[in-house]
């Protein structure tokens, strides 16, 4: 049987495992991209699982004065597609990590949204 002092230190161990595990996780994701699109492609972005926007593309076509309006619908439109994306990847990741550790599945890790 183990002692108090045995199971406490296999827990902390198994603690740092995870940390370091969470760590290599948000590193991945920032890695990793995903780009969302709005209007059939006329406005895409792109941006890491993280949600770090890596760039913006906005088709010339809609580069006039009387398209503002839509423009930026349309940018909000892909980013929120983008963030979609993020996300869902971002929960892909998450849940290998939990499963790898042990854990439940949907256990909310501390900085883990």
């Amino acid at each position: 049987m183990q002692s108090m002092e045995e199971m406490i230190a296999a827990a902390q161990k198994a603690a740092e495992s995870i940390q370091t595990q969470m760590n290599d996780a948000q590193a991945k994701l920032d890695s990793i991209e995903v780009e969302g699109v709005a209007g059939g492609g006329l406005v895409k972005i792109r941006c890491t699982a993280k949600g770090r926007i890596l760039s913006v593309d906005i088709d010339e076509s809609l580069m006039k004065p009387e398209e503002k309006q839509m423009v930026e619908d349309l940018v909000t439109a892909a980013f929120n597609d983008a963030r979609g994306k993020a996300d869902r990847v971002s929960n892909e990741e998450m849940q290998k990590i939990q499963q790898g550790a042990g854990l439940p599945s949907g256990m909310n890790l501390p900085g883990m949204g």
